[in-house]
Formats: structure tokens, C-alpha cells, sequence
């Protein structure tokens, strides 16, 4: 999951699985595969990135 803030403020926290796609019109709007959106104020390259990160932690092996 990763965090994204709301036009008000509000932070929210989004499973990245559930992401079908990003908009930029020119807010940026993620809709779920459920149907429901989220305008938010990061830009469609920041939360690519935000994946990308998650991925990378979350797949990482910690070797001791």
C-alpha cells in the first residue's frame, strides 16, 4: 500500500494491486478496478514511482 494525499489534505492509503489506471485531467485521478476514483495531488509520475519503490522493498530478500 502506499500513501496519497486528497485535494483536501487528507492522506489515504491505496493497495497498489487495486489501481487500474492514472489520469492527469489535469488533477490526477486513480481509479480502483471496483470503479471508484480518487482525485489526488501527486502526479501520475510520482506515484509510478511510489509503485516502483513499493515493489522494490517488498520484493527485496534481506540476507542476514
Amino acid at each position: 500500500m502506499i500513501y496519497l494525499t486528497r485535494l483536501n489534505g487528507e492522506r489515504i492509503m491505496v493497495n497498489i494491486d487495486m489501481i487500474e489506471f492514472m489520469e492527469e485531467t489535469p488533477d490526477t485521478v486513480v481509479t480502483l478496478n471496483t470503479g471508484k476514483k480518487f482525485v489526488v495531488k501527486e502526479k501520475t509520475d510520482q506515484i509510478r514511482e511510489e509503485i516502483i519503490r513499493f515493489r522494490k522493498k517488498s520484493n527485496t530478500i534481506l540476507k542476514k
